[in-house]
């Protein structure tokens, strides 16, 4: 019996990561789904896992190469058409924005610190101090209440529904475009189209970026003034108080991150993953994916965590406490040195990283399960 925990973690790891699947054929047709689909589309037995893993000890490989025919739907024989991607993109980052959300908004709480907004509240909340990933979310439960938390999230939904969609589900479609319908696509052609889609999620759902933000560095004290009540309330509160430019602020900052995450995220995965199934390594199942998602996360918040804190600082901002993102730029590089770049960076990590890879699992299950869908 093998002894390496690494074994064991690969069993729960693959075992939990099958009833992903078997939940869309749930959906889809309860009547019809057990563990043991005849149409072999799903495929999850534990014991063979572990008989596996009792008979091959350390052999990491065959294991690998025996999990990973076990786990997920099989590829569709046809490609996925640009709706399903549209669709299964926009679907998948709520998925993961609904479990990673807390992360996000101690992530922008670490952020926000040690600026003066002269919001409302700024005062009573100015005692507050964040440490940490954990030691924020403890304080944000402890001052404020659990559902401070989820602070946001209508906003953030929105967002991502509207801006993974065009950012994700339209990346594939433009690269295409570029390449004039090869399926080779050189690097620069990667980056391009990450751009191109990155810059047209921004430009489309900044409004509902700029909601979430303010509502996630809202801090919800007793005594203090709330400065938005309601997701729609904040929408017309800033077109009313600072116009219909209010709700496209840092937009400039926030094409420039997302064009660095899009690159940094998209064009990572795309690229690990080729490899991976170049060199036969795995095959293209929940493996495959997660270790692809897995690092285009962590490049992802290595390559943006500074534009992410200028553009949280700068979209949170009072009127006319900062001239432009720039600006912003350089009052925290005076006031609180390089590091401040990287305030939150753990969080950031853990919240882009975890997202990325509920994301781009989820993205990769439902567009099977959609083209299952449309075949059948």
């Amino acid at each position: 019996m093998p002894q390496d925990w690494k074994c064991w973690l690969h069993v729960s790891l693959f075992s939990f990561a099958s009833f992903l699947p078997y939940g869309f054929q749930l959906a889809r047709s309860p009547s019809r789904c057990n563990f043991n689909v005849q149409r072999g589309q799903l495929y999850f037995n534990f014991k063979h896992v572990l008989w596996h893993v009792l008979l091959h000890g350390n052999n990491y490989q065959h294991f690998a190469k025996t999990v990973a025919k076990m786990v997920g739907l099989k590829p569709s024989s046809i490609p996925p058409t640009p709706g399903v991607r549209f669709l299964s993109a926009g679907t998948a980052a709520c998925i993961a924005d609904l479990i990673t959300f807390p992360l996000d908004t101690a992530k922008v709480r670490l952020q926000v610190q040690g600026e003066t907004t002269g919001s409302p509240g700024a005062g009573i909340a100015k005692s507050i101090k964040y440490r940490g990933v954990w030691g924020t979310v403890s304080t944000i439960i402890k001052t404020e209440g659990a559902r401070s938390l989820y602070n946001g999230l209508v906003a953030g939904l929105q967002r991502q529904m509207s801006f993974a969609s065009i950012r994700i589900g339209l990346y594939d479609s433009v690269k295409q475009f570029y390449t004039r319908g090869s399926d080779h696509a050189s690097m620069m052609t990667r980056l391009l189209a990450g751009c191109t889609t990155g810059g047209l999620a921004v430009i489309l759902a900044q409004p509902t970026d700029v909601v979430k933000v303010r509502f996630q560095a809202q801090r919800n004290l007793w005594g203090a003034p709330k400065r938005y009540n309601g997701t729609f309330q904040a929408y017309k509160s800033i077109a009313k108080d600072e116009g219909v430019r209010g709700l496209w602020k840092g937009t400039f900052p926030n094409i420039t991150r997302n064009a660095i995450v899009n690159c940094s995220e998209l064009v990572t995965y795309d690229i690990i993953k080729e490899t991976i199934l170049r060199k036969k390594l795995l095959t293209d199942t929940f493996p495959c994916h997660f270790i692809s998602a897995f690092g285009a996360g962590f490049c992802a918040t290595v390559a943006a965590s500074p534009v992410d804190v200028v553009k949280t600082r700068y979209m949170n901002s009072a009127p006319g406490h900062y001239k432009s993102a720039l600006n912003c730029a350089w009052t925290m590089l005076v006031s609180e040195g390089p590091t401040a770049f990287y305030k939150g960076f753990l969080p950031s990590y853990l919240r882009l990283g975890s997202w990325n890879v509920l994301m781009f699992v989820t993205y990769e299950q439902l567009k099977r399960a959609m083209m299952m869908y449309r075949e059948s």
